[in-house]
């Protein structure tokens, strides 16, 4: 089933564009979550404008996942992942997985030869999604420093380091 954003099903799960509805939903799952909580206007604008490297997967009509991505401007042949949400109860079912292969699937990713996102080295989840999805696609990746913790304002130890997780180069 498609429509105009691209409408997947799989089981009971639909996954798809996000519109600006799904940015209250999104940010709710993440206040509900360990993940870092970004202000309610970047789910709604990272739904607005860019809705096409981003996904929503829903069950009965409820957001349960989220990929909020983009292509940089000065890296067309990357897709950055900026956050990956899953709801508590759909956790260990590969859903994550599914939301960045369908992503990659999309015309707009076209030019992708790499996911890169950052990750902390404790999120251990985060750091086994790119590992599988590297598996996945029959390549490689690579881990390297990028944001040190001394980045971030206030205390020390208020947020970890960041690593750049890269995978690729993907052939299609």
């Amino acid at each position: 089933m498609t429509n105009k954003t691209q409408m997947v099903l799989d089981g009971t799960l639909t996954f798809s564009k996000p519109t600006t509805q799904d940015g209250a939903p999104m940010w709710e799952l993440v206040n509900k979550s360990t993940l870092d909580l970004n202000s309610p206007y970047k789910y709604i604008m990272m739904c607005e404008f860019f809705s096409e490297t981003c996904v929503v997967a829903k069950e009965d009509g409820k957001v349960v996942g989220f990929v909020t991505a983009f292509i940089p401007p000065e890296k067309n042949n990357v897709l950055f992942i900026w956050q990956i949400g899953v709801d508590a109860s759909q956790r260990g079912k590969g859903i994550a997985s599914k939301m960045l292969q369908q992503l990659l699937e999309r015309n707009v990713c076209k030019k992708v030869k790499y996911v890169e996102a950052t990750v902390t080295p404790t999120n251990i989840a985060s750091q086994s999604l790119f590992f599988r999805l590297a598996r996945e696609l029959n390549t490689e990746c690579t881990v390297n420093e990028c944001f040190s913790e001394e980045l971030f304002p206030g205390e020390k130890g208020n947020h970890e380091a960041e690593d750049t997780y890269r995978v690729g180069p993907i052939t299609k």
